[in-house]
């Protein structure tokens, strides 16, 4: 914090504290109704979960029962101190009574904020008071079936299912993995059963059966992707029994800024295979490998003309050309090497910038074969780069505008069939051209941005994409638009089939669906204003139980790479000989691995945390303060378990008698983009008042220095630095250096922004589509839904022909006959029906009821639960293959809308506006197809909806499902000897009804 945040903090006050401040009434509150808790028996105290249930009935509030509630939590966790279970395998002594900062931390997370709460402080006990609090409240569901069951008199009621139906709303956690999630949940579970709560745990691999079983308990335990997945599969569940979540009502989420934020770059999808697969990946990899190649030797001949040029002199040239030599390969070793010294960065830095001022920096890219943006991600291909990938076809590159290419074709001398011919040659060939390029792009960017061990690592033959945040695999997750079988490709392993969405959310708009969200994690702060702007929450900082004492050294800059890690190396070798447990963190799998091997070479035994090795990384992590242990994690793998320090190296000496700081050392390798990842890696040491220290260690070739930095830091490294191998080391810089990391949070924090200003405009598809599909489902309503559909769907088809404002003798009856049959699979005779009507409007009126009496005398021969049966699944097999081709149509249109902006037009209003029309097509388009299944399909016997329709579908007429309408035999599907003569015209459905009890007509009589 600068001179002038500190001068406001002491004139105004820090809003942090005084809130803490302001809690210590409820705490005293909360200890003193726990010392009254010591006096009765473990029934009475098992007893207050019912009596708290009974209040909330009465009126009482949960703010109101908060003092009471928290300090039964409290009291229970006293009155099982000593007592052993087994926790994931292992038996834990239960050893924990909330103190007063977990106190706060619990009355933060149950007015729905995020508590900052430091590594070690006890956040999976502070959890328990507000799950538990929450979890009192009752299920609507339950409650409307307890008043019929139990009466009006709330203190005879029993609190126990009824009917299958759980009594509490039920409230879930959220952790960053199954081991977390299974542990805490058998960690904490005898404390919730004592009780009087269930708890349950979701896990990968479960059946609907046991995960509506887990969901049906007070307490949930599960990661975020279970919950959201299970979300996903519940409104793609073809039968209300496959269904297993339940209310949104209350979720606190531990290491909520990993899940939250980091993770909430990546949407949640549920994908299946393409109907056509195109991709040429492996056609292609070779020839772009050769460009890539190529580019390699073109670099190495510029960045040699630099070094020339800056010996000589010509510093400016210099600069230019290495600037030159870095669009074409940002990592390339003899560019790497020149970047080590500052004077050389500061004038690429000075060449960048004026060339951005002016706009003219994509004229560096003159004879490249293609330019890299690492920022941006992106590869452009250029004309000479174009032709040495196609050169016995010039053209290969050039994709003509396909409207002047047909209108060029309506002009020529064609019969109608080779002008077809033709049309369908244009359309295959811009398609063609359109994925080769596509196929190119990708794969220059797989072998140019995505680097094995960094961004992704290889496990059985399979591409799996590493958590940046984390560290942590994702198996199962794929790069989409193609890039995924483009590393594929460039690895040479097998390329697995394409994928189309079929079912998608965002992280932020499953959580914002709940009633009450809140979060707790060690570094929340820095990220206050995303968690206020997307998700409608304030952070609370809670302070630590006992002062951190932790020393955090300023950070070490060093030239290269080389000199940073043999520094890094030697810092370990120091303190490993002293005893010292010391934890390493990497930003990446390839930086771990290396360091393994240096350390070997030293014969230094250590443990690596990994993609590549992060099964046992609870364990790991827990050994990890033991005296002389070394441990190398990848982005803080293993958060959410404690490092305890083995009380033999809480203070260390050396022999010249200068102490090292005691406890657990950390050392940071690289910067992390956010601080956040920086924070949590510094976390880890100085837990609960421990001893300990941290320093990281850069290098001026490390990304952040090289995407990020800026000439002032640049200045001020080439002033600091004095000979090689000595390290730069100031206040100064480490500041400068967060400057830096906030410029990239804020790019990214955009980035999020964007992701979820696109998912919004889906979001509010999706929930219309889900409602109606959930109707469906229960079949709520849905008969007169079904009639309505039915009614206007023939109305609108009959339009065309019988159109408002038009004469008898403009009515083409053919056409209305063709659409009835098109719409129900039956013949309708409509030989001279025209003559009775002269207003168009009445013979629609009169056609639809002809459909409508169609209906009904379908549903008397087939019965109603059959009728009800094929209803249900001909909505929904027409909502989800109509939903799955908005989604794929939804995908291409968001890929190429960027480029509207080059029309001065906002990319996301248009994307807004053309949604908007594909969805007005798509629910037209469900209307029609639901209404021809149920009308024309005849199925033999009760519906599977799980497989489709079990009986054969036939052309019907009235008398029997085997006869053949076009035959004509039996009555045909007009059935005029039943219409009834009216006196008075038609009552609209939508009429008020004439019976007088003010209800619409479908809603009264009408039914």
């Amino acid at each position: 914090m600068g001179k002038i945040g500190k001068l406001f903090k002491k004139l105004l006050g820090d809003s942090q504290a005084k809130l803490m401040k302001s809690l210590e009434p409820l705490v005293d509150q909360i200890n003193s109704n726990c010392q009254q808790l010591e006096s009765i028996s473990d029934e009475e105290l098992k007893n207050k979960t019912p009596e708290f249930r009974i209040r909330l009935l009465q009126g009482e509030t949960l703010d109101d029962l908060l003092p009471e509630a928290f300090a039964v939590v409290k009291e229970v966790c006293r009155r099982n101190l000593g007592v052993s279970w087994d926790v994931s395998g292992h038996p834990a002594e239960w050893n924990m009574v909330p103190y007063d900062v977990q106190l706060k931390g619990g009355i933060v997370l149950h007015r729905g904020m995020i508590t900052e709460m430091a590594t070690g402080e006890g956040k999976t006990l502070v959890a328990v008071l507000p799950m538990y609090l929450n979890g009192l409240e009752l299920n609507p569901e339950w409650k409307e079936k307890a008043v019929p069951e139990y009466g009006e008199d709330y203190s005879k009621w029993v609190f126990e299912p009824i009917d299958g139906i759980p009594v509490g709303a039920g409230t879930h956690l959220v952790t960053v993995n199954d081991y977390l999630a299974l542990r805490d949940a058998r960690w904490m579970g005898p404390v919730y059963e004592y009780m009087g709560f269930s708890i349950g745990c979701i896990q990968g691999g479960m059946t609907p059966d046991q995960r509506r079983e887990q969901y049906n308990c007070d307490i949930t335990y599960g990661t975020n992707s279970e919950f959201g997945f299970d979300y996903l599969r519940d409104n793609m569940a073809v039968r209300l029994e496959q269904r297993v979540q339940r209310n949104y009502h209350y979720a606190i989420v531990d290491e909520v800024d990993s899940v939250l934020i980091d993770e909430a770059r990546t949407p949640l999808i549920i994908s299946g295979a393409v109907a056509r697969n195109r991709n040429r990946y492996n056609e292609y990899r070779s020839i772009v490998a050769r460009l890539v190649r190529k580019q390699v030797e073109l670099v190495n001949s510029i960045a040699a003309d630099a070094d020339d040029l800056w010996s000589s002199g010509d510093h400016h040239g210099a600069a230019t050309l290495y600037l030159k030599a870095r669009r074409g390969a940002p990592k390339h070793r003899r560019l790497a090497k020149a970047m080590r010294d500052p004077d050389r960065v500061a004038a690429v830095k000075r060449i960048e910038g004026e060339r951005l001022r002016e706009k003219n920096i994509h004229l560096l890219d003159e004879g490249l074969l293609f330019a890299i943006d690492e920022r941006e991600k992106s590869v452009s291909v250029s004309d000479r780069g174009r032709k040495l990938l196609s050169p016995e076809d010039p053209d290969f590159f050039l994709i003509t505008d396909i409207g002047d290419d047909m209108a060029e074709l309506e002009v020529q001398d064609l019969s109608a069939q080779e002008k077809l011919e033709k049309k369908k040659q244009i359309y295959e060939s811009h398609s063609a051209k359109a994925e080769a390029l596509h196929n190119i792009d990708q794969l220059l960017k797989a072998y140019q941005l995505y680097e094995k061990d960094v961004e992704y690592v290889l496990d059985e033959g399979r591409v799996v994409i590493v958590d940046q945040f984390t560290g942590r695999p994702m198996p199962g997750r794929r790069f989409s638009d193609g890039l995924h079988e483009a590393l594929e490709a460039k690895e040479n392993v097998e390329i697995r089939n394409e994928t189309q969405t079929l079912a998608t959310i965002t992280i932020q708009n499953y959580f914002r669906m709940y009633s009450k969200l809140a979060g707790m994690t060690g570094t929340a702060e820095t990220e206050a204003e995303e968690f206020g702007s997307i998700y409608n929450v304030d952070v609370a900082v809670v302070p630590t139980n006992r002062p951190v004492i932790r020393v955090d050294h300023n950070d070490r800059v060093y030239a290269s790479k080389r000199e940073k890690y043999g520094a890094i190396i030697d810092e370990i070798a120091r303190r490993h000989s002293m005893g010292q447990p010391l934890l390493v963190g990497t930003v990446s799998v390839e930086v771990s691995e290396l360091l393994s091997k240096l350390l070997k070479r030293r014969k230094i035994i250590h443990s690596v945390l990994n993609a590549k090795h992060h099964q046992q990384e609870a364990e790991i992590i827990t050994r990890a303060g033991q005296k002389g242990s070394v441990t190398i994690a990848t982005n803080m793998a293993g958060r959410g378990t404690d490092i305890k320090i083995a009380g033999e190296v809480r203070e260390i000496s050396i022999p010249d008698g200068n102490d090292l700081e005691g406890g657990l050392f950390v050392i940071g390798t690289e910067r992390h983009e956010s601080r956040r990842i920086d924070r949590q890696l510094r976390g880890r040491s100085g837990r609960q008042g421990d001893r300990g220290g941290s320093r990281f260690y850069l290098s001026l070739e490390d990304d952040l220095f090289r995407l990020f930095a800026s000439e002032k830091i640049i200045d001020f490294l080439k002033k600091s630095q004095e000979k090689e191998g000595e390290p730069i080391e100031h206040a100064l810089l480490t500041k400068s250096i967060e400057q830096a990391q906030k410029r990239v949070e804020q790019y990214h924090f955009g980035i999020r922004k964007h992701l979820l200003e696109y998912d919004d405009v889906v979001n509010r598809q999706r929930e219309v589509i889900y409602e109606r599909r959930l109707q469906a489902l229960t079949g709520d309503g849905l008969e007169e839904e079904i009639r309505d559909m039915i009614e206007a769907v023939t109305e609108h088809g009959l339009m065309e022909f019988i159109p408002d404002d038009s004469q008898p003798h403009e009515w083409n009856m053919e056409g209305a006959a063709v659409s009835l049959r098109d719409i129900s699979g039956a013949v309708f005779k409509l030989d001279g029906i025209e003559k009775k009507y002269t207003n168009a409007e009445e013979l629609r009126l009169k056609l639809v009821e002809l459909v409508m009496d169609y209906y009904g005398k379908k549903k008397e021969k087939l019965g109603d639960q059959l009728v009800l049966d094929l209803e249900k699944w001909s909505v929904l097999s027409s909502i989800d293959a109509k939903w799955r081709d908005h989604l794929y149509a939804l995908d291409h249109l968001k890929s190429g809308i960027g480029l509207r902006a080059y029309a001065q037009r906002d990319p996301l209003v248009e994307y807004k506006k053309e949604a908007f029309g594909m969805f007005e097509e798509l629910l037209d388009g469900v209307d029609k197809q639901a209404v021809r299944q149920i009308l024309s399909l005849w199925p033999a016997s009760k519906i599977q909806r799980q497989q489709g329709p079990a009986g054969r579908a036939v052309h019907p007429g009235l008398r029997s499902p085997t006869g053949d309408p076009r035959s004509g035999a039996g009555k045909n599907a007009e059935g005029r000897q039943q219409t009834v003569k009216r006196d008075e015209g038609k009552v609209g459905r939508n009429d008020l009804c004439p019976c007088g009890s003010g209800k619409k007509y479908k809603r009264c009589c009408g039914t």
